[in-house]
């Protein structure tokens, strides 16, 4: 965790922030100075994690044209919102999604979450230079890299608490780090460009429980209306999203520190939990076939896998709490009005901060 020394020599960069305002998607984003009167400086995330290889996209309009806020490098490197991307007085960025917001045209949740971008020139994200691809994919060298590598230190400090579809299996729940196919139209004759997303870690936690849970899902690689297109969840500390039951000591709390590193080599996915006083958790699968972590072939997935498809990171907080109420596990029926200072004083947001981001 970075500390209080290394904010204070940072402050230089406290004039450079970058007002939202001037961030709207599609337009050319501005520079526009933050006055400092009678206040402490502000300190951009960009000073604190190295920011060069993502953009964001924030849970807003800013300019109000119906599209939701993103925001490309180098302007993100040098961008602070006090309510949804900020720094905290310990040293970590913080991503805050309320419950009911804008929403990105695909999604029904809100987002306070970075994209990985490793061709940050190019702001093309559909390019093959800023996505990565497994090693058995037929065109893998055109591609910005062959497999990657991603770690993240964070706490989770508050999911939703209120849901009247309590049963949905994302209620109370947030994720924090993502790897997600490419939706390419151009693929799908073969099997792929789907857009669906190979991993998703969440941590949820259930309002009347003192600790939560950390866990992680493989989607199935298949068409959206094919009715074995699902989650399939894995536990890490805890339960994983379909039990209601309190995962006691064996859980992790809201504000208690822990890790992931997401490592795709070859075709291979590795991933790595840590956090103090818990177990070390791994697990291996095969991201270019349709055997499970533990060693089972799924005769309802895509037998190739993901080997077709193009992919990227995510990380931040990306909140599962849905305000929908409707058919279908996806819509809990969270609280929230909109009003971000009343959603946030009534417990209707979800909020990570993450104290170290490092891509490779």
């Amino acid at each position: 965790m970075k500390t209080l020394d290394f904010i204070a020599r940072s402050t230089a960069l406290a004039g450079t922030c970058l007002a939202l305002s001037a961030c709207q998607s599609g337009a050319e984003a501005q520079p526009e100075q933050v006055a400092n009167v009678d206040r402490a400086p502000v300190i951009v995330p960009g000073a604190l994690m190295d920011l060069s290889h993502w953009k964001i996209t924030l849970p807003t309009d800013s300019n109000r044209d119906g599209k939701i806020d993103e925001v490309e490098p180098p302007q993100v490197s040098r961008l602070y919102d006090p309510r949804f991307f900020y720094t905290n007085e310990i040293g970590e960025v913080v991503f805050a999604a309320p419950n009911k917001a804008v929403t990105s045209i695909i999604s029904s949740n809100t987002r306070s979450e970075l994209r990985q971008m490793i061709d940050p020139v190019n702001s093309d994200t559909r390019s093959p230079g800023n996505n990565f691809a497994l090693a058995s994919h037929p065109r893998a060298r055109r591609y910005g890299a062959v497999g990657s590598w991603m770690s993240a230190t964070l706490r989770v400090n508050h999911v939703a608490v209120e849901a009247k579809n309590p049963d949905r299996a994302p209620a109370y729940s947030v994720v924090v780090g993502q790897i997600h196919a490419g939706k390419d139209e151009s693929r799908l004759k073969s099997g792929f460009g789907y857009g669906n997303e190979p991993l998703k870690i969440y941590f949820k936690k259930w309002p009347h429980h003192e600790h939560g849970s950390v866990f992680w899902t493989y989607e199935r690689n298949l068409e959206k209306d094919d009715p074995n297109r699902t989650d399939i969840a894995y536990p890490v500390w805890g339960n994983t999203w379909e039990s209601a039951q309190d995962p006691g000591e064996n859980g992790i709390k809201l504000n208690e520190e822990f890790s992931y590193t997401i490592d795709v080599d070859g075709d291979m996915m590795h991933l790595t939990f840590k956090s103090p006083n818990k177990p070390r958790v791994e697990y291996s699968v095969n991201l270019a076939n349709n055997v499970n972590p533990y060693g089972e072939v799924d005769p309802l997935d895509n037998p190739r896998g993901y080997q077709g498809d193009w992919f990227y990171f995510k990380a931040g907080a990306y909140n599962q709490c849905s305000t929908k109420n409707q058919d279908g596990m996806w819509y809990a029926g969270c609280g929230g009005t909109g009003n971000w200072a009343l959603d946030k004083a009534q417990g209707h947001y979800a909020q990570a901060s993450f104290s170290a981001l490092v891509l490779k």
